[in-house]
């Protein structure tokens, strides 16, 4: 069981950027995959991206390639999401979520993911 609380959401202007954090509890991150998904109004959350559990393997989706970045931090049970060049239709509720199964790769499913964090709101304005 973890217990996962994102925080650095907000309002930013097209092209700025924002940095979202993960912070777990209850049980060491280290044991988990984890990714971040989102949701826009009207739309089905979607994937954005994810990492292994040593860090060395991340996966993204394709429309996030070259503008986000995933990280984590084991020691501070704290996974990181760097956005950049951030753009109005990256507006939506971002979710960490960790997945502890033995599933060969990172999967971009949210199916995948047994805990989900309470999401925090990132805005982005023309």
């Amino acid at each position: 069981q973890v217990q996962l609380v994102e925080s650095g959401g907000g309002l930013v202007q097209a092209g700025g950027s924002l940095r979202l954090s993960c912070a777990a509890s209850g049980r060491t991150l280290s044991m988990y995959i984890m990714g971040w998904f989102r949701q826009a109004p009207g739309k089905e959350r979607e994937f954005v991206t994810a990492i292994s559990r040593a860090g060395a393997l991340t996966n993204y989706a394709d429309s996030m390639k070259g503008r986000f970045t995933i990280s984590r931090d084991n020691a501070r049970n704290t996974v990181y999401l760097q956005m950049n060049s951030l753009k109005p239709d990256d507006t939506a509720l971002y979710y960490c979520a960790a997945d502890r199964s033995t599933r060969v790769g990172i999967p971009n499913r949210e199916a995948s993911y047994a805990y989900w964090g309470q999401g925090t709101q990132v805005t982005v304005s023309s």
